[in-house]
């Protein structure tokens, strides 16, 4: 019993979810002496859906494995690829194979729906104790996750709100210094290919939408924006971080490889927000700014390259999308003067 409430103390220790399913695993393989176990997020849009590798320990491994939280989704294997995952999915129940190993599948679940499952391989079949504890565990982490999910989203559109911005950005700026050395320790082969080590943050700005508010109401002011953070989840990919930073206003935090892919998922979301019938209001368009991401970046400092992007383009018609890089080598904007690390305007 204290070996288990030792794995719970860990397990709940963390905020970090990529820890978070590293500990999971870790914590059956030592409660359960499996041959496997492995945690498999569904990502990807309907009829698209991929299963991606969150966290796999075999038995003799010290550390688990995952797939790159960036993969390209046409890598990954597709949902109906392992069934038995599948009808777990669907069912939102465990799932039993028999045969060598012994396979089960158990779904793992936020407040509103199942978001993965949880895979379990061993010699014999999980006795009927194994499965409590194997179901008692996925359960604290639904109620540990859900804990997280309101600190860390937004109440409204489910979007990472803004206070998470600051750490996934360090996080991003730390990759970008440290791309150089990694480029270099690749293989000529592995260098020729895109390995998409930039990162490019973008700020979206829905037009108008005062005026939604005033004419429409609060109410199906809220309905815009829920929709909008749908149409966002259906433009970007399942790896890049979307925000809602308050009103109508929205942030990507995205990794490419060059601007033209990253203004072409902006264009995107452009494209997919003007098609849109929205119920009542009918048309709503979104102006939007992006800028790379510098090694030395600060959040502010790329937030506010953005936000003068997006400022430029509500003042040139509005439902475009403007990288303030191109601006400022038009001369439509002027790159801010820097001494040390203070930007003078």
């Amino acid at each position: 019993m204290s070996e288990l409430v030792d794995h719970l103390a860990e397990l709940t220790g963390f905020r970090d979810r990529d820890l978070l399913d590293v500990t999971l695993v870790g914590t059956l393989r030592d409660l359960l002496q499996p041959r496997a176990v492995a945690m498999y997020r569904c990502v990807g849009e309907v009829g698209e859906e991929r299963w991606l590798t969150r966290a796999r320990l075999r038995a003799g491994e010290s550390v688990a494995s995952a797939d790159p939280a960036w993969a390209d989704i046409d890598s990954l294997p597709r949902v109906t690829d392992h069934p038995e995952r599948l009808d777990c999915l669907v069912s939102a129940a465990a799932v039993t194979v028999p045969g060598d190993p012994h396979v089960s599948v158990f779904p793992v679940t936020s407040d509103r729906e199942v978001v993965g499952v949880l895979e379990v391989h061993t010699a014999a079949p999980l006795d009927a104790q194994q499965q409590r504890v194997v179901c008692s565990i996925l359960r604290i982490v639904q109620n540990f996750q859900s804990l997280l999910d309101y600190s860390e989203r937004d109440t409204l559109t489910g979007l990472l709100n803004r206070k998470t911005f600051d750490e996934s950005f360090l996080k991003a700026t730390a990759q970008v210094a440290a791309a150089p050395a990694m480029s270099a320790a690749l293989s000529d082969a592995r260098r020729a290919s895109p390995v998409a080590l930039r990162h490019w943050l973008g700020v979206i700005d829905i037009d108008h939408f005062k005026r939604v508010n005033d004419g429409f109401g609060h109410l199906i002011g809220d309905e815009v924006l829920l929709l909008l953070a749908r149409l966002m989840r259906s433009s970007f990919r399942h790896h890049d971080r979307l925000y809602r930073f308050g009103g109508e206003e929205f942030v990507v935090l995205m990794r490419c490889g060059d601007e033209a892919g990253a203004l072409a998922a902006f264009e995107r979301l452009r494209a997919n927000t003007e098609r849109y019938a929205f119920p009542q209001v009918g048309r709503i368009t979104v102006s939007v700014g992006i800028t790379e991401v510098r090694p030395v970046d600060t959040p502010s400092a790329a937030f506010e390259r953005a936000d003068k992007a997006v400022y430029h383009a509500k003042q040139h018609g509005r439902n475009r999308v403007e990288s303030y890089a191109a601006l400022v080598a038009a001369g439509a904007l002027q790159e801010a003067a820097k001494v040390g690390d203070v930007e003078l305007f």
